[in-house]
């Protein structure tokens, strides 16, 4: 208990000792838990870590949000997923008058000290042919943010509700009528600052850009450089507009299930070879202003940002094996050969681990695979579904822009974390030849020897039976996705791979609200601006004002003392009759006597 007590002195000194001494943009994301009991090299990491991000803090990140705060403003995002949909509550300090300063806007926390998150199931989109229900599926999560945020705050807390892939796939007359009765009966019941403009269906693109926003503003990217921070030189839209030297933004990869998303700020304007070109790379490009004031360039940024279905893990699995099935027995019809039709005759599938025996059945056709277990082969099989084209073309024949991979640093999240870290226990940092050989050894490994390392719980917690079988051929895909797809250099050093960053999983939402709420600050700048000419006012008015008020005294003193000399003149006035008066009567009396 002592102990412990100590070390928490020491944790809150040594904080205190950071703060004071240390640069404001230094973070540290090691959490007081993790540290234990101050073993000295821990404490070591905690002070000479570098932080990127001056919004972060330990405090912040384990204290409750002080709704008792009048200065405090709120913001709600409701993200109607395909499957489901999430409320997320957030909060910002009022603006530090700085106009190249974004708001420090941070996820709310309950009073025990959880992210203010709600979610329920299913999709709104399954409401296509009831869309009068909309404002009723959304209750629940509408009323659970109510009732976090202030009642004195709800008429000036933004509400956005913005819908993704499943109301994508509707027709534009349903999505439609679900946003109209939105627009319609959530006011009625909820006084939050909501209007037509406030719920929308956002595309693949503004969704790609949203989250390359929220891994940047929490990364720090979006603050001025300091000296050590790795900068670029960026050309902006403007004309006449010189380039500007600012902190480097990272890239960000995210590989699911279905599909594969790319995001990366370019720098440089680009030069298209073609028209086509010219035409392609628009739409996969988006320039936008997260400052507040239109005529300052600091925070234009120009993103490139597109998404590519199909290429997520598990469907390009679906798509070799749809492939593997067709060519197998197109094959055999052609050859009278039997390969894949029975377990003794099984195909040799180069992406299943070593003597792995596995099926696959379509339009009920089985086909029988075992494991080969090469990952050299493995990679020349699954390159073709990259769909590569020539020149500036990447997965899928999409515009790639440039990257300067001499100068950019990348994240790389779901697959790209899974395929390094699950199995192979090398998440972090990628080293392309160490990758290739951790996953060549284990494509090579014998199926059984890997089973029995599962239940000798050798693997991570998240490593399953379905990460083991397939985990050969999502890395040979990983890796050619990056290197042939992108085109990173097998050298390339600044890939992080990453399921959270600072132990948060940072949402589209937070890009969202900081791109919509961007012009917010405004209003506290003229606040401010209206408070530094008050002084001003303040002292000539208090000046004039003191004048005014001692020549009134004066005059008033001035006044008594006229009064009290015409009182004076008066008094003697009556004095001297009174003398007068009595002389006259004492001759009088004179005369009269014998």
């Amino acid at each position: 208990m002592v102990h412990t007590f100590n070390c928490t002195l020491l944790l809150i000194f040594l904080h205190r000792l950071t703060l004071s001494c240390l640069p404001a943009s230094w973070y540290c994301s090691v959490s007081l838990l993790s540290l234990g009991c101050a073993p000295r090299q821990r404490l070591l990491l905690l002070l000479l870590s570098p932080p990127p991000s001056l919004y972060l803090s330990i405090a912040e990140s384990m204290e409750a949000t002080d709704v008792l705060n009048p200065a405090l403003n709120y913001g709600i995002v409701v993200d109607c997923g395909s499957s489901g949909s999430r409320v997320f509550v957030y909060y910002w300090p009022p603006h530090n008058g700085n106009p190249h300063t974004l708001l420090d806007i941070r996820q709310m926390k309950d009073h025990d000290r959880k992210p203010v998150v709600k979610k329920i199931k299913p999709g709104i989109s399954t409401l296509a042919k009831m869309p009068t229900q909309a404002s009723d599926y959304l209750h629940p999560l509408l009323s659970f943010a109510a009732a976090h945020v202030p009642r004195s705050k709800h008429k000036e807390t933004p509400l956005y509700i913005l819908c993704t892939a499943g109301m994508r796939l509707l027709p534009e007359s349903q999505q439609a009528a679900i946003l109209e009765d939105l627009v319609t009966d959530v006011p009625l019941e909820f006084d939050f600052l909501f209007s037509h403009s406030h719920t929308e269906v956002i595309s693949g693109k503004q969704e790609g850009v949203y989250a390359w926003i929220g891994i940047n503003f929490v990364l720090g990217r979006f603050d001025h450089a300091d000296e050590v921070d790795a900068t670029v030189e960026v050309t902006t839209g403007s004309q006449n507009q010189q380039p500007i030297s600012r902190r480097r933004t990272v890239g960000m990869m995210d590989m699911g299930g279905a599909s594969l998303q790319i995001a990366y700020e370019v720098p440089s304007a680009i030069t298209f070879n073609s028209p086509q070109e010219e035409e392609a790379g628009k739409s996969v490009l988006a320039e936008f202003n997260l400052g507040c004031d239109v005529e300052h360039t600091q925070h234009v940024y120009r993103v490139y940002v597109t998404t590519f279905l199909g290429f997520g893990g598990n469907m390009a699995r679906q798509r070799y094996e749809d492939q593997l099935v067709n060519d197998t027995l197109a094959k055999n019809r052609l050859l009278s050969t039997q390969t894949g039709l029975s377990e003794d005759k099984p195909y040799l599938d180069p992406c299943l681990p070593l003597g792995l025996s596995d099926t696959v059945v379509r339009d009920n056709q089985t086909l029988y695979l075992r494991g080969l277990g090469e990952w050299t082969r493995c990679q020349e099989a699954v390159r073709p579904f990259l769909g590569l084209h020539n020149g500036t073309m990447s997965p899928g024949g999409v515009y790639q822009a440039p990257i300067n991979f001499s100068n950019s640093e990348f994240y790389g999240f779901s697959e790209f974390y899974y395929c390094m870290e699950d199995v192979l226990r090398m998440g972090g940092l990628y080293h392309g030849e160490k990758y290739s050989r951790a996953a060549t050894d284990y494509c090579s490994t014998k199926w059984s020897k890997l089973k029995q390392r599962l239940d000798n719980q050798l693997f991570s917690q998240q490593a399953d039976i379905n990460r083991l079988k397939y985990q050969c051929f999502k890395s040979a895909w990983m890796f050619e996705v990056l290197h042939s797809g992108f085109r990173f250099p097998t050298d390339y050093a600044s890939l992080k791979t990453a399921q959270l960053v600072y132990d948060k999983e940072v949402q589209w939402t937070l890009g969202a609200i900081l791109f919509k709420t961007r012009f917010l600050p405004l209003r506290d700048l003229q606040q401010e601006t209206l408070r530094q000419s008050h002084p001003s006012w303040l002292r000539s008015s208090f000046v004039y004002n003191h004048h005014l008020f001692s020549l009134c005294i004066l005059v008033v003193v001035l006044a008594i003392l006229l009064y009290i000399l015409r009182l004076r003149r008066i008094h003697q006035r009556e004095q001297r009759q009174a003398e007068a008066l009595n002389l006259l009567w004492a001759e009088e009396g004179e005369a009269l006597l014998p």
